[in-house]
């Protein structure tokens, strides 16, 4: 077997009617013994572990269900292990059962090819009546109000008006209990409301009683101008520089009169005798400046 160069080259095959030395085996997979390109096959060597790895499922008469049979295992034991375990008879009719069009009249049965959803209802019928007309279609469903919940809201309150039948199923305790908490926050709402409203009239309240301070003060300076030599009172410092100007300035010559010079306030025009009292005044009145 092989050639002087290579004597371990090429192996015989293991069928026991052929033993041909072939230079390019084959190794079952199953039995691992070696075979020439003719017997290589399970069904030409007639391999004993043929069926090792293949797959086969039962379809059970009950549920319809597939189930897939163990190599080296009894098909009585793992059918009595489907029964006992996953097998729904409910379900026979949801598989078996074939989808027709429910067009009444109409025994088309649906299939991947022949199915077309109606975009109004939104209902799977046959292409003979796939258009709205056909099937009477009675259009897009109504949208619901802003508040889905309404609806819901006043079938509990219907509910409550009735006294002599008691609430018993949960939609209707929730909804008694969500329109009780509906109602908190809007007894709060309303509290805060009220509570904001009336802070804001009090400020405006308090703003307008500061105007009114500002110009009563403002008004008060009107007739306390008082002439710092006769004690003359004047509604204004015109007034009183004029007065100065007319009176007491004429008689400056005069022997034992004292010239006097008023100060104005460039901010409220008030006049000072002495500079020393305008510049207290701008300091503890105007905030320190006298810049208009």
């Amino acid at each position: 077997m092989g050639t002087p160069e290579f004597p371990d080259l090429g192996k015989h095959c293991s069928f026991d009617d052929c033993k041909l030395i072939d230079f390019l085996p084959f190794t079952c997979d199953r039995c691992r013994q070696v075979f020439c390109l003719e017997h290589r096959s399970y069904i030409k060597h007639s391999c004993p572990n043929a069926d090792r790895q293949d797959v086969t499922v039962v379809i059970c008469p009950l549920c319809a269900k597939g189930v897939r049979l163990i190599p080296d295992e009894d098909p009585n034991i793992t059918w009595e292990t489907h029964v006992n375990t996953e097998c729904d008879p409910s379900n026979y009719e949801k598989v078996t059962k074939k989808k027709k069009c429910p067009v009444p009249g109409c025994k088309d049965i649906l299939t991947f090819s022949n199915t077309i959803k109606c975009r109004d209802c939104l209902v799977d019928h046959c292409l003979k009546h796939r258009f709205g007309p056909d099937h009477k279609c009675p259009g897009p469903k109504k949208s619901e109000a802003v508040f889905p919940f309404m609806g819901l809201l006043s079938r509990s309150r219907k509910e409550e008006s009735k006294p002599n039948r008691a609430p018993t199923s949960s939609s209707s305790t929730w909804a008694t209990s969500f329109l009780n908490a509906a109602s908190t926050v809007r007894a709060s709402a309303e509290a805060s409301m009220s509570k904001l409203s009336t802070e804001i009239s009090q400020k405006l309240q308090i703003a307008k009683d500061g105007m009114g301070q500002s110009s009563s003060s403002s008004s008060g300076g009107i007739g306390q101008e008082e002439c710092p030599q006769c004690g003359a009172k004047f509604s204004s410092v015109t007034t009183l520089v004029d007065h100065v100007e007319k009176v007491h300035e004429r008689n400056g010559n005069r022997p034992g009169v004292k010239k006097v010079t008023i100060d104005v306030c460039p901010k409220c025009s008030r006049g000072f005798r002495d500079p020393v009292s305008l510049v207290q005044h701008v300091e503890r009145d105007h905030g320190g400046t006298s810049r208009t």
